[in-house]
């Protein structure tokens, strides 16, 4: 049915979750799965009345998140051997990682977004905003939202 998935991860629980739906799927129908990684940008501080505190470089920003990035990839990269399926991972830092999500998708020609929900509802969700809803809204390839 799949030929190829890619499931957003942060390393969380139910993100593991979705990880584990999507292998399984790719298992049963023979898919590929990439596992993807948006992290956030790097922010310069602000402080208005010119205060100075030394914050780390850019370049040390990246690498840092680069190395966490590659070690949350890994356990997908893991859990998929392990099952015998076939796997890639990557990463990507973006503001919006919702359209990091989505952008990935289309450049590795996925059939199947698969990402967990955290089910924030009401006001938080107003406030916080859902990057799994912004995917539902934005993507014109399928989502499966794990809970």
């Amino acid at each position: 049915m799949f030929k190829h998935i890619l499931v957003a991860t942060d390393g969380s629980k139910l993100a593991d979750k979705a990880v584990k739906t999507a292998i399984a799927m790719a298992k049963s129908s023979g898919a590929k799965v990439t596992a993807f990684y948006a992290a956030a940008e790097y922010q310069t501080p602000y402080y208005p009345e010119g205060a100075f505190y030394d914050w780390p470089p850019i370049s040390e920003y990246k690498k840092s998140v680069g190395q966490s990035s590659e070690k949350l990839l890994a356990k997908v990269m893991k859990l998929a051997t392990e099952a015998k399926v076939t796997a890639d991972v990557g990463y990507a830092f973006s503001d919006y990682p919702h359209e990091a999500i989505i952008n990935q998708a289309r450049k590795i020609k996925a059939d199947l977004i698969v990402m967990a929900s955290h089910g924030r509802r009401g006001v938080s969700a107003l406030f916080l905003g859902s990057e799994t809803q912004k995917v539902l809204a934005e993507s014109k390839i399928p989502v499966l939202v794990v809970r």
